[in-house]
């Protein structure tokens, strides 16, 4: 125990102290992680919503110049395809696989929270947009048997891989999460 920590108070993982007092109800530990909470049902929502009104638009299969919606030529299309696998439909046909993937990492998630320090504002906001995306693929993969993908951007001669919100919400977290961690001053280890 360290001894300039206050007595009552025991060191939570992270080495942040946790106050003395009664324990806190499930519904106070709940909300103290709002903004993952919001981040993960907003990034959610809008994921199935602009999936749903794709689908509404365009008939499954539905790509190429004559078969998508064009709002910038030669640059950003929206389009209708089913994705078995994975990004850039890495693991094409193991839609299974990765769903069981994709909830170990919910798990993972929720089990190792203290750890990833996720009662930061910084860290929920990262693992709120992951958790929200791989909500939404999950979803397309249950329902569906494949992820909806709809945004489709051109590069001159390169065309990007086809993409949904949900991807984006989990690149984003991912990238955010990593810059946000190689920032973080390094705290020297006791030995």
């Amino acid at each position: 125990m360290n001894p300039d920590q206050p007595t009552g108070e025991h060191p939570r993982p992270g080495g942040e102290p946790a106050a003395a007092g009664p324990p806190r109800s499930p519904l106070a530990r709940a909300l103290s992680y709002r903004r993952l909470w919001t981040l993960m049902l907003g990034v959610f929502v809008l994921d199935q919503l602009t999936k749903v009104w794709i689908a509404g638009r365009l008939p499954l299969g539905s790509y190429g110049p004559d078969n998508s919606i064009t709002v910038v030529r030669d640059f950003f299309y929206l389009v209708h395809v089913g994705n078995t696998g994975a990004a850039w439909s890495m693991f094409t046909g193991k839609g299974t696989l990765l769903g069981l993937l994709a909830l170990a990492t919910l798990l993972a998630i929720f089990l190792g929270r203290h750890q990833l320090g996720l009662r930061q504002p910084a860290t929920q906001t990262f693992f709120g947009l992951l958790c929200g995306g791989i909500c939404g693929n999950l979803t397309d993969r249950l329902l569906h048997g494949h992820v909806i993908d709809f945004v489709d951007l051109h590069f001159g001669r390169y065309v990007y891989p086809t993409f949904n919100v949900a991807d984006a919400g989990i690149c984003l977290g991912v990238f955010g999460y990593i810059i946000w961690s190689l920032r973080q001053p390094q705290v020297p280890s006791e030995k």
